[in-house]
């Protein structure tokens, strides 16, 4: 039986002891309709898999109305109210320097704050930007909740170490699609496309920056949305590229049909898992002490990355040896 003084994640991570861990796929829903289905739809996958794979953010800047921002506010506080307790729902409010801003936050967060998991904060281009939106958190009495923040212009990328280090913010995500625009052109609009935003300069260098940020403070990097929604082919390798090449641990939905591609190009492949659980096992019985695998030597250092193949397995809803599960079902406990 696995007690925690052996368990791995109490062995192994040291300095990443603190380091978040969320769900793989952020899935956006803007429209009333939408929500309601994005909600069931993971409620059923939460039966589906045992654990929430993927969280809800209900969008209240692309989705809201210009006019109708206090209306819509209103029906997502309606919406995330009747969410479980075992659901992960989060809403995107209105950049800081919009005027809708303070009154979602003080709606939203005031209401159903101890419903939500975080608040998504758009286009912030400074450490300031997270300053002011902890500041309403805080008049909300919603001083729980952790933000989440859009790096969305060449400014904001230049102060994304920064804005990951402050203590609120618990991950950065891309927004790939005004990060080009705000280059007025000097970006073409294949820059946005599913091959392009992997191969312009400017682009893959901001990609890399707000992933290094995120790894350096232990926060989660959460990458762009891929407009082609139709296209699996292109969302699986873009979903593939953006965890195996660029260093993200999370990414952006836009539709129904990117989740489970998400999911599976996040995934550890099956191999991977069975090596990561035979490693471990094997170290939990050398005591943590050096052992010798396929003829290769592994250690705490080697162990670590294993423990982390194995949590991102647990993350995506894969099946797991029963030699693996047994330090799930005591993370649970």
């Amino acid at each position: 039986m696995t007690t925690l003084s052996t368990h791995p994640a109490d062995v192994l991570l040291g300095a990443q002891a603190g380091a978040v861990r969320l769900p793989v796929c952020d899935h956006y829903s803007g429209v009333e309709a939408r929500m309601r289905k994005s909600l069931q739809l993971q409620a059923e996958m939460m039966e589906e898999f045992g654990a929430c794979v993927f969280d809800v953010t209900l969008d209240c800047e692309d989705g809201a109305p210009v006019g109708g921002e206090a209306d819509h506010a209103a029906m997502v506080v309606a919406l995330a109210a009747l969410a479980s307790d075992k659901a992960r729902v989060a809403v995107r409010v209105h950049a800081v320097d919009h005027p809708a801003f303070e009154s979602d936050m003080a709606v939203i967060a005031g209401k159903v704050g101890h419903k939500l998991s975080h608040i998504m904060v758009p286009k912030v281009e400074s450490v300031a930007g997270v300053i002011k939106a902890e500041q309403a958190l805080l008049a909300a009495s919603a001083g729980h909740l952790p933000l989440h923040v859009l790096i969305e212009s060449p400014l904001a990328v230049r102060n994304a170490f920064d804005i990951a280090a402050h203590p609120r913010v618990q991950s950065l995500s891309f927004g790939l699609m005004d990060f080009v625009s705000a280059h007025g052109g000097a970006i073409p609009a294949g820059g946005m496309g599913s091959q392009g935003q992997f191969s312009h300069p400017l682009v893959v260098r901001a990609k890399l920056e707000i992933a290094s940020s995120c790894h350096a403070n232990g926060k989660v990097p959460s990458h762009c949305v891929v407009t082609e929604f139709n296209d699996t082919a292109a969302m699986m390798q873009a979903a593939r590229r953006a965890s195996r090449e660029m260093g993200y641990t999370r990414m952006w939905s836009i539709h129904p049909n990117q989740i489970r591609p998400i999911l599976e190009a996040f995934a550890p492949t099956a191999d991977e898992i069975e090596d990561a659980t035979k490693i471990i096992a094997s170290a939990a019985r050398a005591d943590w002490a050096p052992i010798s695998f396929d003829g290769k030597l592994h250690d705490r250092a080697s162990y670590r990355y294993f423990w982390q193949v194995l949590e991102r397995a647990h993350q995506t809803g894969r099946v797991l040896p029963a030699e693996a599960q047994t330090y799930f079902q005591a993370l649970s406990h």
